[in-house]
This record gives structure tokens, C-alpha cells and sequence, in this order.
């Protein structure tokens, strides 16, 4: 089953593998519609759009995953708190612009795709893009956006899934993302006097060197464990660690996304890394579908949902 603005429900439509399509003209009435199902799997859209309070009134154990992570996930500080209480390594952060002293991104709450983001070389950059951003409406107050060291690299999206009945961590896939414009400014000769923008408008799979494996799935072990020990009831399915490799091989883990990503949708038939476990086409949705039926027939079904 689908939900989705009424608007959109052509377009779906065209897909004969969705069961059913319920269409909503607004957020409020697209609580009631997804509180007509069974198991609802949450993405970036439930996070933006519906928003932490009306998420709140969707009803207990429906969601595939860990609710109570859509708070964390929503704050970019509280973001990256648990981050660092993880351990892992994350660009140094700037409570006040009067401190940023190098190029620094500037990113604001939820999961916009980057809409908003901009980078400032200098302290007056940055609160011009404050003033700015404010006045669009993007944000009500500069404490709300986070300053964030720009760290040079190749951006790596890893994906994994927190196994509950299998009780272990799978890597499930790799994308980068395509934003706009910054990943068109290289085709420039001299892109000066062009701001960059990171919407994002696509993602592009990716396998990783196999020598950073080891060091992003450390990542997310230490990430599960303090889920596990600060977020009830503990991590569960799907989630994504978005880091920068660095010309020294650091992985800079600079957000995360504590439910199915985009970038699943690149591996429908599995990823190179899904094949490893599974030896059969396995998308994430196919996966949480496997998880969800395991769960059912162990009598695990309250473990996975929340």
C-alpha cells in the first residue's frame, strides 16, 4: 500500500505492482491514512514533511524501525552528539560563527536534500548566509543551523541494516548522491563567482575499496551500540552513515539517517554486497519484508516495530 499527496497518485499509478494507493490533500489527514495500515516503513519524507509531532501520533507499533531515532535524526546537533558519543570521526563543529577560522558547510534541520545548504570561507560569509536563509523562511533562528568544518573528499554513503532476528549488522549498499549545482561546477573552467547548492537530484551506486570496509562497518557497530544504550528500544533495520573519504583514507561521517535512504533504490535486484549474505536478489524493501516475516514466525513481531 501507498500513501501519497493526491497529486502524485497518476504517476504511481502507472506501477502495477503497488496493491493500493491511498491519496491525502493534507499532512493530517495522511496520519489517519497511514494509521489504516499495519506496518508503515518510514523514509525522509515522513521525517520532513509529516514532522516529529505528527509522527508522534501514529499509532504504536506500526513502524519498522526505531521511532524514538526520528527526534535525533530531525536536530542536526542532537545529530551529531550521538555521533560523537559513538566515536566515530566527525568535522569539527562551530557553536558561533565569531569562531568558524576555515571553509566551513552550513546545513540546516531535517531532511531537505540539501536545500539551503552553502558554504562560507570566513566568519561574515557565514552570517550573510544566516541572514539569508532566515529570510527565505528556512529557518526561524541562526542556533537552528549547524556550522560544520567542510572537509574535502569523496562523499560515501554507506548503508547498512541492524538485523534483529539475525542479530547482526549487514552492509546492504553504497551510493553517492548527485547534487545541484556543485557537482556541475567541475565542468566549468573557472567556476569563480559561482555559489555552490547541494540539492540533491540523484544517486549513483558505488563499491568501495575494499580496505575501508573493515574501518565503516567499526562505524557502524559503535553506532548501533549507542542506539542501543540511548534510543528505545534499541536500532532496528535499516540505516545510513554519510561520510567523506579523504585523500588519507579517513572515513569523516558527517551525518546519518536512521531509516531506508534513496540510495536503496539503486540495488532493486541487491546490491554486489547483498549478494554476499544472500546469494539472491535482495533489495532493502525485499529485506524488511524478510526481516518483518522472520520476526512473525520466531514471535519476535514486537522487537522490530515501534
Amino acid at each position: 500500500m501507498l500513501v501519497v499527496e493526491k497529486k502524485r497518485r497518476d504517476f504511481y499509478s502507472r506501477f502495477d505492482f503497488i496493491d493500493s494507493i491511498l491519496t491525502y490533500e493534507d499532512l493530517d489527514s495522511a496520519v489517519t491514512l497511514l494509521n489504516s495500515s499495519d506496518v508503515i516503513v518510514p523514509h525522509g519524507s515522513l521525517i520532513e514533511y509529516l514532522g516529529i509531532e505528527r509522527a508522534s501520533k501514529l499509532k504504536s507499533k506500526s513502524i519498522f524501525g526505531t521511532r524514538n531515532l526520528f527526534s535525533w535524526e530531525s536536530d542536526q546537533k542532537k545529530k551529531m552528539s550521538l555521533l560523537k558519543m559513538a566515536g566515530v570521526k566527525i568535522p569539527e563543529q562551530f557553536e558561533d560563527p565569531e569562531d568558524v577560522d576555515r571553509r566551513v558547510i552550513v546545513k540546516l534541520p531535517g531532511a531537505k536534500g540539501g536545500k539551503g545548504y552553502f558554504v562560507a570561507e570566513s566568519k561574515g560569509k557565514v552570517k550573510e548566509g544566516l541572514a539569508e536563509v532566515m529570510r527565505k523562511g528556512l529557518i526561524k533562528d541562526p542556533s537552528e543551523a549547524l556550522i560544520q568544518e567542510y572537509v574535502i573528499g569523496v562523499p560515501m554513503y554507506f548503508q547498512f541494516f541492524r538485523s534483529v532476528v539475525k542479530d547482526r549488522i549487514e552492509i546492504t549498499g553504497i551510493d553517492v548522491r548527485y547534487e545541484t549545482n556543485v557537482d556541475s561546477l567541475r565542468r566549468l573552467v573557472d567556476p569563480k563567482g559561482v555559489e555552490p547548492s547541494f540539492v540533491v537530484v540523484g544517486n549513483i551506486p558505488l563499491v568501495a575499496r575494499e580496505s575501508l570496509l573493515p574501518n565503516a562497518f567499526a562505524y557502524a557497530e559503535s553506532f548501533v551500540r549507542v542506539v542501543d544504550d540511548l534510543v528505545r528500544p534499541k536500532m532496528i533495520g535499516p540505516f545510513c552513515l554519510e561520510t567523506v573519504v579523504t585523500d588519507e583514507l579517513d572515513i569523516v561521517t558527517f551525518e546519518f539517517s536512521g531509516r531506508i535512504v534513496a540510495g536503496t533504490n539503486l540495488y532493486i535486484d541487491g546490491s554486489p554486497y547483498s549478494w554476499l549474505y544472500w546469494r539472491e536478489p535482495m533489495s532493502v524493501g525485499r529485506r524488511i519484508a524478510r526481516e518483518l516475516r522472520e520476526a512473525k514466525e520466531k514471535g519476535k513481531l514486537e522487537e522490530v516495530l515501534t
